[in-house]
């Protein structure tokens, strides 16, 4: 599929960029899918410029209109679900399976999730306080409330073009802000589609505004303006670091999910079917480029060789190939320098002394920039392999003694975003649980409920969203007092 050259959506118009075009390439089969804008740093600032100029009608409008505009984008992305699915593939090199429900579907989810929004949800329950000593005797009602930040710019992730960008765009506006999405450079397309979605729904011109680029001056110029009022970024701690570093300089509120390098504890009494199929979802999800992914095996000695077989044995199952075919499990990773750069990884693994169980080799296909799913046994937590994210189907395992030893080295790493523990004693894994030092914790699972808190402790992020969370993310408080 070849698209046509796709332009700039700035303050409700479709806009030529100042730069011209860059191709998007399918990382499965190295062709051409479209072309992308490559928008120049004043149009990224034009962007935001419209952004500040719409903010004020969109934070008045009544929360059941902006609802329904949500409401209208869930419909048109559900209705064409079937290309937007082939695109996202595309684009990203996710299997159709996961495009289809995972991208697109999951985005659709979030637009109709938010559309359904009351105006309870959003406002803190009116609270009665004493007036203290440097008020007047009695008391004084307060109501706290959530009012809208103003602008945030929306830096998303390569990994999830539809998701990831609809978790911040649709709280964002159902809390009455505007927004400018600077999508990843490798698959902006898809994320157009859902600004005219939006635009068909009802949005008005300048309330979303979509800017890509493979500069990374264009990202900055979306960050830094003036009238950006707040960042919403996924991505690289690194990256993450740089774009706070900008914030504080101008007090912007941040949202930030960074890196993971998410610790897997296998207790010698768990379910390792159980544990396998969960760990295994690194082989497999998004070519384990996914920051919630249990790429940190540590299992427990008594475990540890049968868990290790399992999983090698897993690993060694699973098809590796054109995404599109029904039966591929493993896509190829997002480009021939991520590519390189997980291979590295494994080769580093093999120098500090790491056992390749199975992969570690670059599957035979004539295209595609695939990566074997790898398996690396006879690691120490001090590997770079296991504390650094590689961010591709590779797994490491680290033996441990006792549950004390297990936790430890679970909180031994600079990240903090999900962990996960498998015991066959719900109390046991709870206690586990409780004491690591992660934003999530998956018990007996890799799933996760959508309405529950997501954000990391340490370098894995600031804040939290998901469900009602998001609201407060994309919100601040305002007290207002008066006597009793």
């Amino acid at each position: 599929m070849t698209e046509p050259p796709q332009r700039l959506f700035v303050g409700g118009a479709w806009t030529e960029p100042d730069g011209g075009f860059y191709d998007v390439v399918d990382p499965a089969t190295e062709r051409t899918v479209g072309l992308a804008p490559e928008a120049s740093p004043a149009q990224a600032r034009a962007a935001c410029a419209a952004a500040k100029e719409a903010f004020g009608p969109w934070s008045r409008t009544p929360p059941e209109e902006r609802a329904a505009v949500l409401g209208r984008a869930a419909d048109l992305i559900r209705a064409q679900a079937g290309p937007y699915a082939d695109l996202a593939a595309a684009e990203t090199g996710a299997t159709l399976a996961t495009a289809r429900g995972m991208q697109v579907a999951v985005a659709a989810a979030r637009f109709r999730r938010y559309a359904r929004v009351e105006r309870h949800e959003w406002a803190i329950e009116p609270q009665i306080n004493e007036a203290g000593p440097m008020g007047r005797a009695g008391v004084l009602g307060a109501l706290a409330a959530r009012r809208p930040v103003g602008v945030v710019t929306c830096v998303t992730s390569y990994n999830n073009p539809w998701a990831n960008p609809a978790g911040k765009v649709a709280p964002a506006l159902a809390m009455g802000n505007t927004v400018v999405v600077k999508p990843a450079p490798q698959d902006p397309l898809s994320v157009y589609r859902m600004a005219a979605a939006l635009e068909a729904a009802g949005a008005p011109p300048g309330v979303v505004n979509v800017v890509s680029g493979q500069d990374v001056a264009v990202g900055e110029a979306a960050v830094a303006s003036a009238d950006v009022d707040m960042v919403s970024f996924t991505g690289s701690t690194a990256v993450g670091q740089r774009i706070a570093e900008v914030c504080g300089r101008s007090m912007k509120r941040q949202l930030m999910e960074l890196g993971g390098k998410g610790a897997a504890v296998v207790h010698d009494d768990a379910d390792l079917a159980s544990a396998v199929a969960g760990i295994g979802t690194t082989f497999s999800f998004y070519s384990g480029q996914i920051c919630t992914a249990p790429t940190r095996v540590l299992a427990q000695r008594a475990v540890h060789d049968r868990l290790v077989e399992q999983l090698a044995a897993y690993a060694s199952r699973l098809k590796v190939g054109d995404p599109r075919e029904r039966d591929t499990v493993v896509g190829p990773v997002i480009s021939a320098a991520h590519r390189d750069r997980v291979e590295a990884y494994v080769e580093l693994g093999r120098e500090e002394g790491a056992m390749v169980v199975t992969g570690g080799e670059r599957p035979a296909h004539a295209s595609g920039f695939y990566v074997a799913p790898t398996l690396l046994a006879g690691c120490t937590n001090d590997m770079r392999v296991a504390r650094e994210e590689i961010f591709g189907p590779v797994v490491v395992v680290i033996p441990f003694d006792d549950d004390e030893e297990g936790v430890a080295l679970a909180n031994d790493s600079d990240y903090g975003l999900i962990d996960y523990v498998w015991s066959g004693d719900v109390a046991r894994a709870f206690r586990t649980a409780r004491r690591l030092r992660a934003g999530g914790v998956g018990v007996n699972t890799v799933g996760r409920n959508m309405e529950a808190p997501f954000g990391g402790f340490k370098r894995s992020g600031v804040g939290r969203d998901v469900g009602s969370y998001a609201l407060h993310a994309y919100g601040e408080v305002q007290s207002i007092v008066w006597p009793g």
